[in-house]
Parts: structure tokens; sequence; C-alpha cells
């Protein structure tokens, strides 16, 4: 089996269970996730089957969309609702849709952020997660990450009280922190504030309406249906320029030739070679040798049964 499952993760488990569970529905091991979702965070985890494990990197390099809860009146150990409160603000509060749609424009695009101390950031060989635990706090490298879009999900025109909740929805690319955007949008607001909640509803091409639950996963496994919801690798590589090379080529491909460099890719990162529209490899320009391209991927040929 190999292919992109389009997998709901719930609420209360680590994308790790999720991996686990699925290697038992599937009974099969080459299995991985596309990037750690937090276990209070729900939403959409593509999970790589077979040779779509080769590709994993891509999906989790790719574009995604959160919902979230951002409250404002208190922030946490965490920046998140699991943590420990560090400051609260208790003073009654108001401020407009303007004022945040705003605040939201001057966050939109390349903008920097410190990832928390609870994240899984390596600092000196060591997660950050693992020093916050031992209850240590070292200097942690800031990072440019990118904003598309920031919209309000909220219809009201004035924010008031005491504790204050608004729901955003955040198209941005890879690395950045939802938790630590909320934080950015408090600071600029002025108060101290956390991620209530978060929902991811796409990643890269895979959206909610595409996933399964764990429940569902179980009977289309059990009724023989599960090639209704297993998507082809090349659904993961779309993005990509690409073209169809036929048999006789496909196999200089697959066996990691240099060539020079397709015209598709002179302006593209990456470019997929397929064959009867399943993947072959995909190509990026040679790192050294000027006018070549090499094999990023290669895929094998998987024989129908």
């Amino acid at each position: 089996m190999h292919g992109i499952l389009p997998l709901w993760k719930e609420r209360g488990m680590t994308s790790h269970d999720c991996v686990f569970k699925v290697r038992n529905i599937l009974k099969m091991k080459k299995v991985g996730h596309t990037g750690t979702l937090d276990p209070s965070v729900n939403g959409v985890l593509p999970i790589c089957l077979g040779n779509a494990t080769r590709i994993a990197e891509y999906i989790t390099d790719s574009g995604k969309t959160y919902e979230a809860v951002i409250s404002v009146g208190r922030s946490t150990t965490t920046e998140d609702a699991e943590g420990e409160t560090v400051l609260e603000d208790t003073t009654f509060k108001s401020f407009t849709k303007k004022q945040l749609l705003a605040i939201f424009e001057q966050l939109t695009g390349r903008i920097t952020q410190t990832p928390p101390m609870y994240s899984a950031v390596k600092v000196n060989g060591r997660r950050l997660y693992e020093y916050a635990r031992a209850g240590k706090t070292v200097e942690r490298p800031s990072r440019e990450v990118m904003i598309y879009a920031i919209d309000l999900i909220e219809e009201q025109d004035v924010f008031e009280g005491e504790t204050v909740a608004f729901k955003v929805r955040i198209r941005c690319g890879k690395g950045t922190y939802i938790r630590t955007l909320a934080v950015q949008i408090g600071d600029i607001l002025g108060y101290p504030a956390h991620m209530e909640q978060l929902t991811r509803t796409v990643s890269g091409t895979y959206t909610k309406d595409n996933c399964v639950t764990l429940e569902q996963l179980k009977a289309y496994m059990e009724d023989g249906t599960i090639d209704e919801i297993i998507r082809p690798i090349e659904s993961a590589l779309n993005e990509y320029p690409c073209e169809e090379v036929p048999p006789e080529h496909a196999v200089h491909f697959q066996n990691g030739l240099v060539f020079p460099v397709h015209p598709l890719l002179v302006e593209a990162d990456k470019m997929v070679f397929t064959n009867g529209g399943k993947a072959v490899a995909v190509y990026v320009k040679h790192p050294t040798k000027e006018g070549l391209m090499k094999p990023e991927k290669i895929f094998p040929k998987v024989v129908e049964r």
C-alpha cells in the first residue's frame, strides 16, 4: 500500500499515537506522519504509507491553514491553554474589529518568531521542552516564518470584557507557531494573551473534507474499501511542474541519471517526472554542476498484483 492517508487527528492524541494506530489497523510497518500536532490540537494530519514516506518532508514543508481561538488577558508558560499562568490582566478591555484587522495586516508577510520554550526545536542537541520541564531557560534562536493571511472569523465590530476571545483563520508557511502568533497579537494590543484552541484545517493539498478518523479507517479496512480513501503519491506533488516520460526513458530517471536542466525546472525548486501518471522521480537543479539536474527522490516501480 503506497500513498497518503489524510487522517483527522482527534484531540488527546499525539502524532506518534496516530502512526502507531494506523500501523496496527493497516497491518503495515512503513508508516510516517508529516509534522507534529500537539495533543491538544485536532485537525488534518496526512499519513504517508509505503513509498510515500519518501516525500513526507514535502508535505511537512508545505503551507498550512489553521483556525484558532485567541484569548486576551492571560499569558501562559506554554503559550496555550495547557500551561500555567505567567501574567494575568483582569482590567476591562475594549478594542474594535478595525484595530484587530490592522494588527493582522502588520503580522502578515515574513515575520520573526522566537519558538516557545515548550516546543520541539533543538538547542545544543536537546529539545526546548526538555529544558522547560527541567525548569531551565535557554536562549532560543529566532527565525523568520511566512504568514500568508490572517482572517477574523467573527461578525461583531467591538470586543469587550476582562477576558476577550476571538476566532481567526491563519494561512502560513512551515515552522510557524500559532501559539506564538497569539502572544504577538496580544503584545501589539498591549495585553498578555495565549492560544485557547487550535484546529488545522488544511495541510498541503489535503483538507478537512478529505480526512477520515481512525474509527472510519477501521471500517474502510474491514469492508475492503480502503483504496477509496488512500490518495496517490502524486497528490502531494501537484504544486510542482510535471512531465510524462515514455517507459524507455523512465528507467533512466529511476536509475538516478543526471540530465540537462529541463526548461520547466529553471524557475521551479523541483520537478516531477511521471510514467503512466505515476511518479518516477523528483528532480532538482544540480548543486555543483551548472545546467544539470539530479534526482532528489526516486520512486521504485510498484508491481500491481
